[in-house]
């Protein structure tokens, strides 16, 4: 990825004075703003780039939800991710920004490192994101003609690389390959691997998450692990069933957002999948096993429902 381009917005100067020094020397263009008008001015200019937005709650005017929810809304600019800096922890209020759409929280007043951790954890899931539509314009035309199958994965490349594969079969390709990808992506590091949500947070802090990945990978007991996916069709839909080889987990609590999980820099994901991704999510017990469908291309298709979730349009 190129310099990520970050835009800041804060109200108070002594705010955004203390994100510049924070961020110096780290390789980041910072675009700084003090109003949520001058920062929708800055994210809907035609040939505006941004990789990232860091954005106060609590302003006068436009505040933080507000701009938030706009952006959302926005069909250019809803996927640029958005870390919601706010002093309003209340799990009322944290509930609010996460349907809003902040998949990313951090409390004031945070350390340096704190920043950062949460700032590298949402560009390498753009990262990802991004790497899932390149491989999505590679390969399509690859399914033309597929009814049912099954795959296996073992790493994260090669589960990166499934998703944006088979994403090809739904109506929105982009969403179901970031849905797909988390779910292959949890079988790997989670089922097969028991790297638990604790551990992970403790792994993104210090920027050691894929090479602990890596060296579990090549431990004699994992070579033999895979994730499967089944992928069949009936008329109106895709059923994907994805199982892997650990001793499965209690999902319930990772279905919705959660706002004791808020802060952390990860455990959002198979959330953000259910919200964006797919028509249905459904784990089976123990948890090593998820069916999830969507719409059949022409069949039907997805729309953004006014509280965040795709819903099936006949």
């Amino acid at each position: 990825m190129n310099q990520a381009r970050i835009l800041v917005v804060d109200d108070e100067p002594f705010n955004l004075d203390i994100v510049a020094e924070y961020l110096d020397g780290m390789g980041f263009e910072l675009i700084m703003v003090g109003s949520g008008e001058a920062a929708w001015e800055a994210l809907s200019a035609p040939a505006s780039r941004f990789d990232l937005v860091l954005l106060d709650r609590m302003m006068p005017g436009l505040d933080g939800i507000q701009l938030l929810r706009r952006l959302k809304l926005d069909e250019r600019l809803r996927f640029i991710p958005v870390i919601m800096q706010t002093a309003a922890t209340s799990p009322e209020q944290v509930r609010e920004g996460l349907e809003a759409g902040a998949f990313y929280y951090l409390t004031k007043p945070f350390e340096g490192e704190a920043l950062l951790t949460i700032i590298r954890t949402a560009l390498d899931d753009l990262r990802v994101r991004r790497e899932l539509k390149a491989n999505l314009e590679e390969h399509a035309l690859a399914l033309g003609s597929l009814a049912e199958g099954e795959f296996t994965v073992r790493s994260l490349e090669e589960a990166r690389r499934l998703a944006a594969l088979l994403a090809l079969l739904g109506p929105q390709p982009e969403t179901l390959a970031m849905g797909l990808s988390e779910l292959l992506v949890n079988g790997v590091e989670h089922g097969n691997l028991g790297i638990d949500f604790a551990e992970k947070s403790r792994l993104r802090e210090a920027d050691q998450w894929e090479a602990e990945v890596q060296r579990r990978l090549a431990l004699p007991e994992n070579r033999h692990k895979r994730v499967r996916l089944h992928v069949r069709s009936d008329p109106d839909r895709w059923i994907f069933e994805i199982r892997d080889d650990g001793v499965g987990f209690d999902w319930r609590s990772f279905l919705d957002f959660d706002p004791e999980r808020a802060f952390a820099p990860n455990g959002r994901g198979i959330a953000l999948s259910r919200q964006l991704s797919f028509a249905s999510l459904t784990y089976l017990p123990p948890g090593n096993q998820v069916v999830v469908t969507v719409p059949r291309r022409g069949a039907g298709a997805l729309s953004w429902g006014q509280t965040g979730m795709f819903d099936v349009e006949p």
